[in-house]
């Protein structure tokens, strides 16, 4: 007797179950993941084998690159307005709403408080440049930082000070910093820096 042959049916994979699984684990990391703010310096940070855990709201951060330049910046957009509209009557410059608005988007900036106007007009490309942001003066002549830090301060006392610098900064820097905020009363503030992993303990 001939064979009979038996048609091959092609496999068919329901797939509804595993996309709808990689969409629940795709909307589960998109509403817990923290996205990296962006920061006006590039800063390498020291190691060191503190685990404390900075807070991610209510922080006034103070980054200071390798060249002693000084950013600042803090949280919360109706802060930050708030922010530039001390600093603007404490020198005599008047913003804009558009000008503040602008303001509430940054991160963190190193510029004088007299430069502010034409560092918002710029478009956000243009001030990533380096060579836009000179840092804020901390000179005894012209020592802007105190102020900064003085009207952040005055919005919330729940505000905590952070100071994150470059590994290469130069001691004289940080040490003006620290006297600026003692001057201000404020003695309590933190250093952020990287976690020194095993190998660095060796290589110590």
């Amino acid at each position: 007797m001939p064979k009979v042959k038996i048609h091959r049916k092609s496999t068919v994979i329901d797939m509804t179950a595993m996309c709808d699984v990689a969409f629940l684990l795709l909307t589960f990391f998109m509403l817990t993941s923290n996205f990296t703010r962006k920061e006006a310096a590039l800063i390498n940070t020291p190691a060191s084998i503190s685990e404390i855990k900075m807070p991610e709201r209510n922080v006034i951060l103070i980054l200071v690159d390798a060249k002693g330049k000084v950013f600042f910046g803090i949280d919360g957009q109706d802060n930050r307005m708030a922010l530039l509209s001390k600093m603007g009557s404490t020198y005599n410059i008047r913003f804009n709403q558009e000008e503040l608005k602008e303001f509430s988007l940054i991160n963190s900036f190193g510029v004088p408080v007299t430069r502010m106007k034409t560092f918002l007009s710029m478009k956000p490309g243009e001030r990533d440049d380096p060579a836009i942001s000179n840092g804020i003066p901390c000179d005894s002549t012209d020592n802007q930082f105190r102020y900064w830090v003085s009207a952040a301060r005055s919005l919330s006392a729940d505000y905590r000070i952070a100071i994150k610098a470059d590994q290469a900064t130069a001691y004289p820097v940080i040490k003006k910093l620290m006297g600026t905020l003692q001057e201000l009363k404020e003695n309590r503030y933190n250093l952020i820096t990287s976690l020194e992993t095993a190998d660095d303990l060796e290589f110590k």
